[in-house]
């Protein structure tokens, strides 16, 4: 069974598949509507296109699928992949994964191998989809949050204050501290920062979207 969300896909791919001794069946459904589609037909193998494997829930149809009836074996079809697309496919239940641009040999291929209880994939696709899982590439460092851990409240209300314009004087009268004080709040917020300037520190702030993160000034306690 075939089954895409375009249907001329579905019917070509049936079609050539029909012409090399298959029995097939060609059907167009939305993704949300799959599962129940093929669960009511039951075939051994089904084909089930997918245009966005990376996307969160996409692979719910093979979910249900297997669950329900997991004798059917669901190869799935879809656009050249990230090697985590392919694992997530694997990892839903699916027994293979097969590019658009496969000639119909492979997708041939891919169909007796998976009905055979084999996993159907390309050799390249599933070294590179274990790579990719055992060795993930590093999340993007969070540098505003990292900085927002350095600094105390009360060095946070007092960035916030430098990036707005505020002066020794009105940081002062802001926070109700005594302006020596505020200067060593301020003298504490640069070196924690690795900055020279409280222009380079407001600069630093809006850049990393700390300042996005903080609290509105005066709703921090005195200590």
């Amino acid at each position: 069974m075939v089954v895409d969300e375009h249907r001329l896909l579905a019917e070509a791919l049936a079609s050539a598949l029909k012409l090399r001794g298959h029995r097939v069946l060609a059907a167009a459904a939305p993704s949300a509507g799959a599962a129940e589609l093929v669960l009511s037909r039951a075939p051994e193998v089904c084909l089930l296109g997918t245009a966005m494997p990376a996307e969160a829930g996409v692979f719910d149809p093979v979910v249900r699928i297997k669950r329900e009836k997991p004798q059917i074996a669901v190869v799935v079809l879809g656009p050249v992949p990230s090697p985590r697309g392919v694992a997530s496919a694997f990892a839903a239940g699916a027994s293979g994964y097969v590019r658009h641009d496969e000639r119909i040999e492979g997708v041939e291929r891919a169909m007796m191998k998976a009905r055979a209880g084999d996993a159907a994939v390309a050799p390249q696709l599933l070294r590179e989809s274990f790579a990719e899982l055992l060795n993930p590439a590093p999340e993007p460092d969070d540098e505003g949050a990292r900085l927002l851990q350095l600094l105390t409240p009360r060095e946070v209300e007092v960035l916030v204050r430098v990036a707005e314009g505020e002066d020794t004087r009105l940081i002062a009268t802001g926070m109700r501290i005594a302006p020596s004080t505020a200067r060593t709040h301020v003298q504490r917020v640069l070196m924690k920062l690795g900055v020279g300037s409280r222009l380079e520190a407001a600069a630093l702030a809006a850049r990393t979207g700390l300042l996005e993160r903080a609290p509105e000034p005066g709703s921090v306690r005195e200590d």
